[in-house]
């Protein structure tokens, strides 16, 4: 069954790119694995899937340790500061930088493993009270303090858009995103390199590939619902 659906998946992402004038392999596919076991996972990865998303610090620990060394781990979920020891050298991007609290405590962290880690800014595009994320008027103060952070390296940003029906209705959230992306990367700023742009999710991944996501993240639709 995993198969099946990631190659779905992989040929829609294809699809979105050549809606949009876009070269495929500027689109990372993130398999969002969350609570899913080891064994859906392998189906993947003998796929070819290389990049795995975790909600959870646990479940990247536990699944890293089980799986091949190759893969590359992704923080997609809220990160608690206590929790910041436990992951930095596991996950290749945490996407939810939410804080600039949290930022100063990967660098505490990251100081003490003598690591670099490279992290997204949380935007909360849709200004939602139940999600997390940075204010988009809040997010050059932020990006300005963190650049600051000699072994935190900023990439990009990274969006949750509200849950809809109808995917079109979240493509102004995406556009929004690319643009004040854009103009971030024009600013030039000192250790913020604006090369990442992780925004879609299963039901809205299309549009959010043609409005300019780099990274998608893609749980239900390749391994089912939870």
């Amino acid at each position: 069954m995993v198969k099946e659906q990631l190659r779905e998946v992989q040929s829609r992402v294809k699809e979105a790119c050549l809606r949009a004038g876009r070269d495929p392999k500027e689109v990372t596919l993130i398999a969002v694995s969350k609570t899913k076991p080891v064994a859906m996972i392998q189906e993947a990865y003998e796929e070819g899937v290389r990049d795995f998303g975790e909600n959870k610090v646990q479940e990247i620990v536990e699944k890293k340790a089980a799986m091949e060394d190759d893969i590359r781990w992704h923080m997609i979920g809220h990160l608690q500061r206590n929790k910041v020891k436990q992951v930095i050298d596991k996950a290749v991007l945490i996407h939810s930088v939410d804080s600039i609290r949290l930022a100063e405590q990967i660098q505490e962290e990251a100081e003490k493993k003598d690591l670099d880690v490279d992290i997204l800014l949380e935007v909360n595009v849709a200004r939602e009270e139940s999600k997390y994320g940075f204010m988009l008027e809040e997010v050059l103060d932020a990006a300005l303090a963190i650049s600051k952070l000699s072994r935190v390296h900023i990439r990009g940003l990274m969006t949750i858009a509200p849950f809809v029906e109808n995917s079109e209705e979240n493509r102004k959230v995406f556009k929004k995103l690319f643009e004040f992306y854009v103009d971030m990367k024009s600013k030039n700023i000192d250790n913020v390199s604006m090369d990442v742009l992780s925004m879609g999710m299963s039901g809205d991944y299309e549009v959010a590939i043609e409005e300019g996501a780099t990274m998608v993240r893609v749980g239900t639709s390749i391994f089912g619902s939870r």
